[in-house]
């Protein structure tokens, strides 16, 4: 029989073998069935990356919960943001960031703009520039988010 190796890591608990395919095939078995144990007995301690930091220009919207609870239709109607592109696209991106995204992209709210059955944006890049142009939005690489100022021209809607 051929020779077989494996390495594995659970948390913090690691396993390696190397032996003929049959035995190193059981030891996995064998790993597997006691990984979840593994887990809550030896947690990684690796860190997540730790958030960017926010400099003090992006603040939730107050009542994102509110907001949240709204479907996106009817938050839209409210903002008077159906019909203007440009609004809808800056409305839009207020109720997801209500949702609990941080940073979007332009795909973000053209896919939230089609499950909530709207009209699709012609030009949704174009939309976020005019946004970020008119001070609402700030590009953060490919993503954005909107700036209190774009939240304040929602608000007086």
């Amino acid at each position: 029989m051929s020779e077989a190796r494996i390495a594995i890591k659970i948390g913090e608990i690691e396993f390696s073998g190397e032996g003929e395919q049959g035995w190193v095939a059981e030891q996995l078995d064998k790993v597997m069935a006691k990984a979840h144990d593994l887990v809550v007995l030896a947690p990684s301690t690796a860190r997540p990356p730790a958030p960017k930091p926010d400099d003090g220009k992006h603040q939730p919207m107050s009542g994102d919960g509110e907001i949240a609870a709204k479907p996106l239709p009817k938050f839209l109607a409210e903002k008077q943001a159906t019909k203007n592109q440009v609004q809808k696209f800056l409305a839009t991106s207020v109720w997801l960031e209500a949702k609990g995204k941080n940073r979007l992209s332009t795909g973000d709210v053209s896919k939230a703009l089609k499950e909530s059955n709207q009209t699709k944006l012609g030009n949704p890049s174009e939309c976020l520039n005019k946004n970020v142009g008119k001070g609402f939005c700030e590009k953060d690489g490919k993503q954005f988010f909107v700036k209190q100022e774009g939240k304040d021209s929602l608000s007086s809607c």
